[in-house]
């Protein structure tokens, strides 16, 4: 199936979208694009939107914790939204919990940023 991505900048949020499988045959190219955004906009936080995300992997862990320390060198915060319970198990088995915030929508995760949505 592949991974579809999208970005939206509200702010100083970077919000990215994706849907279906983040595996390692998708990790680098969406590191890539994920970097592009961060460094080509005036970029703080990131909302991670998995809402649409079937499977994930160890890569797809690899790119979001690299991100993740991206933004935490920006002074910034990551949140993730709207994350089903198969990928929100192996979050919390992984223990990106302890470093990310989950939020139960896109525009709680924007409002809690300080960004009207």
């Amino acid at each position: 199936m592949g991974l579809h991505s999208m970005f939206d900048v509200k702010e100083d949020v970077l919000i990215v979208r994706l849907s279906g499988e983040l595996d390692h045959h998708e990790a680098e190219s969406l590191r890539d694009k994920w970097k592009d955004m961060i460094y080509t906009n005036p970029i703080k936080h990131v909302i991670l939107n998995l809402e649409h995300v079937t499977f994930m992997d160890s890569s797809g862990l690899g790119v979001i914790l690299g991100r993740y320390k991206e933004v935490l060198q920006l002074g910034g915060e990551m949140v993730v939204c709207s994350i089903s319970p198969s990928i929100k198990r192996l979050f919390e088995m992984s223990g990106l919990f302890k470093i990310v915030r989950l939020a139960e929508s896109e525009a709680f995760a924007l409002e809690t940023l300080g960004v009207a949505s």
